[in-house]
């Protein structure tokens, strides 16, 4: 009984620990994980011990398990979001961040001349702000010229309102917001800001790492971190949460994965879906509200509205549904050429995967 106990015991931790974004203790010590990550790096990538390292030191330091999978997954997405450069170049940036400008002060009312005057001065290193704009190539360039517009230029928080408009960066295209967010246990020292750690490797992979894999999940497969890495922590999972509730309530949803819109005080559709059946489960409009806003955790799956959407719609198609689909958002940035959406991405990304994995 005792044997049975115990092997009972190892199962549920392999389990456990098979599950990506679980974290525990480190089980590879770092020379072997880095080589790991040598065997699985594109051919082409350039610095593998570099990348390596830091790779494995966001592992380490987030008591994330270095598996194949998970490895692989942060791969894919690095891949996917700069072929492996600390810094991605992205074409014809400064035309981007100039109608940035033009647009907010279009919206302030403030005359064009007057922008193009400011743009005129000279800045730090002897260069108009206007000759700098033109000449960034990279979002870590634009972002430490809108750094200085804002705390230089007469118009600067005018125009930008104390807020840089660069909101991504880094290997892995990672939010600031999120890194800033995260940034309690970061495990190097720095001189600078979290804005700029984000904009190095070491910090884009260590933040792009924790916006992969830094949260639980019950998805079956890694296409729905991916599709979540771009819309959000379990934007998957609510997406097919919102598909049930649609069809348990006749009533079409966007799905999404935003169940409530952050800050909203007035219900959203996928609220006012929900206290529809309010009335038939016995579920008061305080408790569907405060069941939506765990909406960004693994505990929403543990309430009395997921189980009770999931369990009138599976009814009402007489069968199991998904607790996991792509959400159908489309893509929306200034970088952005054509139409694209959150699917794209996660399958992009999947077949990126694929081939690490077979590597």
């Amino acid at each position: 009984m005792v044997w049975r106990t115990a092997l009972a015991g190892m199962v549920i931790l392999a389990l456990l620990q098979g599950c990506a974004g679980q974290r525990g203790e480190p089980v590879a010590d770092p020379a072997t994980v880095q080589a790991q990550v040598k065997r699985l790096l594109p051919t082409t990538t350039r610095d593998r011990d570099g990348w390596a390292k830091d790779i494995q030191t966001a592992f380490s330091a987030q008591r994330l398990e270095p598996s194949k999978s998970n490895l692989c997954a942060v791969l894919a997405v690095t891949e996917q979001e700069s072929t492996f450069q600390a810094d991605p170049q992205v074409p014809g940036l400064g035309r981007i961040a100039r109608q940035e400008i033009d647009r907010r002060a279009a919206r302030l009312h403030i005359p064009r001349m007057l922008v193009d005057r400011a743009l005129q001065t000279r800045s730090g290193n002897g260069k108009t702000y206007q000759q700098r704009l033109q000449a960034v190539r990279s979002e870590k360039e634009l972002s430490a010229l809108f750094d200085d517009l804002i705390g230089t230029l007469p118009l600067g928080r005018t125009l930008l309102g104390g807020l840089n408009p660069v909101h991504t960066g880094g290997p892995m295209q990672v939010s600031i917001d999120f890194a800033e967010r995260h940034a309690r246990d970061y495990p190097y020292t720095y001189a600078g800001t979290i804005r700029q750690e984000v904009f190095s490797r070491r910090g884009g992979m260590y933040f792009g790492v924790a916006h992969l894999l830094g949260y639980p999940a019950h998805y079956q497969r890694p296409l729905y971190r991916f599709a979540d890495f771009n819309a959000g922590w379990y934007a998957s999972r609510n997406a097919a949460f919102q598909a049930a509730l649609s069809r348990a309530t006749g009533i079409d949803l966007a799905l999404d994965g935003d169940l409530i819109a952050p800050g909203a005080i007035m219900p959203g559709k996928t609220e006012l879906a929900a206290r529809k059946l309010g009335p038939k489960l016995g579920w008061r409009n305080p408790g569907i509200r405060n069941a939506l806003e765990q909406g960004d955790s693994l505990a929403f799956e543990e309430t009395d509205v997921y189980e009770g959407v999931f369990k009138l719609a599976e009814k009402a198609a007489g069968k199991p549904l998904p607790r996991a689909i792509l959400p159908g958002i489309e893509l929306k940035s200034p970088k952005i050429t054509r139409k694209l959406t959150t699917a794209w991405f996660a399958g992009r990304v999947e077949e990126r995967y694929q081939r690490c994995m077979k590597r």
